[in-house]
């Protein structure tokens, strides 16, 4: 892959004092400490402990404590690392590295008040507990596990790089986008129901492919609450105004902490272990709807990266920018801003004292709540539900629902994919189970409608999609039409990706999984009573052990951790090193698709050919193995119909593997995958994988291999309504299987195969 790197935002090197230097210099070294300096912890012991019990066990107070005490009392197992929690804790606060604390701040209302009976929420101060953003930041970057993971110079879209680079100061600096996600959330806490804002910080610099897998990528800015009133003051307007106020004006205090590094470079140590001159900018912000309302100060119904009208949201009107956005307060009457527009001109956002702060067109939508969510289940499946109920009425829909039902029990396993044997009703549909359920309940226009819904979905191709939508309104099921936020934000989708690799990489996914960790699990965990402090110090305590877990690996002091499936691969190896281990992860060298797949070696069976070929069932495995080896030995295909007279034969150990994960690396069309002149299903063919095992030949060479199946398409071409290829499984004239053992390079993606529901 080609990148087109900025030619003066480029991420030079420097020393702590920012002064660039040779790029071929060596990173300074660490601050040495000794191999017995455990710090507080005094022993590795006492940290693997603290670490076991905390973070990975979860235990109480309550529960460490009878630990600590059976510890004690046991007569050979010595004193406990600790006498009971609270030292626990003691040692875990002592801890230096990484101590970025929690701050809070107040708020309450300055306006206008009556003279009588002042509402509570007028005289209340609110509080806002967060963490320093730069002290954040300055986390990220100096974590060394993302030394292969991070770009120093931005390249392809340089909109804020050219802006930066007219000061000659930030030649050579490192551009650190700041990215921003936010998903509300509702805790009870004792004193009634209070709703948060979880605000998440990360930054752009971080490639998109361990942006979901790498919690230490993400972090936990802020918690900001929301106002709590009785009902009377809820539609208030002088109280709806204060509320959207309130937010905007508690990010921009927070976020300005970070303003020193935004006009001048700050010298921070990267995980390259060099110093950069490091200049940050408001990156993204990733919110769905009802939150981009907010943020965007517009009105309800209005998009919030362009002007269009909410009556035609598909019609076409330029982005909304803040130029164009101030220009207009500028000269229109707040009402009219309000009701021609869509601004509302009384809330300031918290980008205006930013620079180069755009946030309508920093808004990135939430692929999860508008796209999957919002668009395809809320919308589409709803609708359906509607149509099969104008048509068969509410007694006979019922049926029609029941059969849906059979056939999601019927849906065959796959990765990834939730199985529901039981069915769980229309509320389930999800992905291509969609197109084929459907298919024989409704009009064949609402499945292509599914069909290129689909299509978008994994290749950004929006045509017809909203032409077949138009059926649902001639059916009287959306008679009020289709200008919906949520499928209207389909159409700047495309421009997102080019932009920021949005919404596919940067989406709110990236924060689920720190989701779980910062707020889920501490509320769990805490006693429901003033809940949202001990969350906060359960975070604290949570961020001090991992970096003190970095640390102690940094100095060697720990071993470096090893993946559950590379674990696994380990701990499947014979001791017999001829036994055919997989040497290397395979590459396709023709089609630029590469994958990964790590093994997990079966114990207790097969582990020669006649052992293999009686388990299996399959007594010419031999000679698979014979056609096998000769086309890897003479680079050319046979058919079972021209074999050669003589067949290598392989009489060696062989290893079966039960369990295999194998990860997928898609790439763009340049690789050739999407070439529509290909034949087919572009030229591939399916198979039903029976058993992976591998084995060392004569030669020395190692053959990772699967013994599979084939299918047969049923037709030339795919389905006309569905798009989806129609097989069978293969047999040869004999009526015997059509088997062939494949190298596992050959081997392109897995596929999910669905029952046909109807006959044709």
């Amino acid at each position: 892959m080609i990148h087109d790197y900025h030619e003066k935002v480029t991420g030079w090197k420097c020393d702590s004092n920012g002064q660039y230097i040779d790029p071929n210099s060596p990173p300074p070294p660490l601050f040495k400490r000794s191999s017995n300096d455990w710090g507080p912890y005094g022993s590795r012991l006492c940290f693997e402990t603290t670490e076991f019990i905390f973070q990975e066990a979860e235990m109480s107070a309550l529960k460490i404590n009878k630990l600590c005490y059976l510890w004690g009392c046991s007569s050979n197992g010595g004193q406990p690392p600790f006498s009971d929690h609270k030292e626990l804790y003691k040692m875990i606060d002592a801890m230096e590295v990484s101590d970025v604390q929690w701050n809070s701040f107040k708020l309450k209302y300055n306006g206008e008040q009556p003279t009588n009976n002042i509402p509570p929420w007028m005289e209340e101060a609110y509080e806002y507990w967060f963490c320093d953003p730069l002290s954040l930041v300055e986390n990220i970057l100096a974590n060394s596990e993302l030394r292969s993971e991070f770009d120093y110079s931005p390249y392809q879209d340089f909109t804020t790089a050219d802006t930066i680079a007219r000061d000659p100061s930030m030649h050579g600096a490192t551009f650190v986008p700041i990215i921003l996600g936010s998903d509300k959330m509702t805790v009870l806490v004792a004193t009634g129901q209070n709703s948060y804002w979880p605000v998440y910080l990360s930054v752009g610099n971080i490639h998109n492919n361990v942006q979901c897998a790498h919690h230490s990528g993400v972090k936990l800015l802020t918690f900001l609450m929301i106002p709590k009133v009785v009902k009377k003051y809820t539609d208030h307007p002088t109280f709806q105004h204060f509320k959207k106020q309130l937010f905007h004006i508690a990010m921009s205090k927070i976020l300005g902490l970070l303003k020193a590094c935004m006009t001048v470079p700050w010298v921070m140590k990267c995980p390259d272990g060099h110093f950069h001159c490091i200049i940050c900018g408001i990156g993204l912000y990733i919110a769905d709807y009802p939150e981009q309302v907010l943020i965007s100060r517009i009105v309800q119904n209005w998009c919030g990266r362009c002007t269009a009208s909410p009556d035609d949201l598909d019609a076409g009107r330029p982005p909304c920018m803040a130029q164009l956005m101030r220009a207009l307060i500028e000269e229109l009457q707040a009402s009219a801003a309000w009701d021609e527009w869509g601004i509302d001109a009384n809330v300031v956002p918290f980008t205006k004292d930013f620079p180069h702060a755009d946030i309508w067109q920093l808004l990135v939508p939430d692929i999860l709540h508008q796209l999957i969510k919002g668009g395809f289940k809320d919308h589409l499946v709803e609708w359906v539900g509607k149509y099969l109920e104008l048509m068969y009425g509410k007694a006979g829909v019922k049926e029609w629902l029941a059969d849906i039902d059979c056939c999601i029990a019927t849906a065959p396993p796959f990765p990834g994919l939730w199985r529901f044997p039981d069915g769980q009703g229309f509320s389930q549909w999800t992905g291509n189970d969609s197109k084929a359920l459907m298919k024989g309940h409704i009009l064949c226009d609402i499945v292509w409608m599914f069909c290129t819904f689909l299509e978008f979905c994994y290749i950004m191709v929006l045509d017809c999609f909203h032409q077949y939508c138009e059926n649902f309104q001639e059916v009287s099921v959306c008679i009020d039409g289709f200008s919906l936020p949520h499928q209207h934000s389909l159409v700047h989708y495309g421009a997102l990706i080019c932009l920021f690799g949005a919404p596919n990489g940067l989406c709110m996914s990236i924060m689920e999984s720190k989701h779980i960790i910062a707020v889920k699990k501490p509320w769990w965990w805490s006693n429901k009573h003033n809940a949202l402090g001990q969350m906060l110090w359960t975070n604290q305590h949570l961020t001090q052990l991992a970096a003190a877990h970095a640390d102690y690996e940094a100095h060697g002091m720990l071993p470096l951790e090893m993946s559950s499936t590379t674990q696994g691969l380990n701990d499947g190896e014979d001791k017999d090193e001829h036994a055919g281990i997989v040497d290397e992860w395979p590459i396709l060298a023709q089609s630029d698709l590469s994958w990964f797949l790590i093994f997990f070696q079966a114990h207790g069976h097969a582990r020669s050919v006649p052992a293999l070929a009686i388990e299996l069932g399959i007594p010419m495995l031999s000679r698979l193995i014979g056609q096998f080896l000769y086309e890897q030995l003479h680079h050319e295909p046979i058919s079972s119909q021209s074999l050669p007279h003589c067949l290598p034969v392989f009489t060696g150990p062989l290893k079966v593997f039960h369990l295999a994960t194998a990860t997928f690396v898609s790439p763009s069309d340049p690789s050739g995958i999407g070439n529509d002149t290909a034949n087919g299903m572009l030229s591939m063919e399916v198979a039903w994988v029976l058993s992976f095992f591998s084995f060392v030949y004569t030669n020395g060479y190692s053959y990772p291999c699967a013994l599979i199946h084939w299918f047969d398409y049923i037709a030339d071409e795919p389905d006309e309504l569905t798009g989806m290829w129609m097989v069978k499984l293969s047999f040869v004239e004999d009526g015997m299987k059509n088997l062939s053992i494949i190298h596992i390079d050959s081997i392109v993606h897995n596929a999910h195969l669905l029952p046909i529901f109807r006959q044709e």
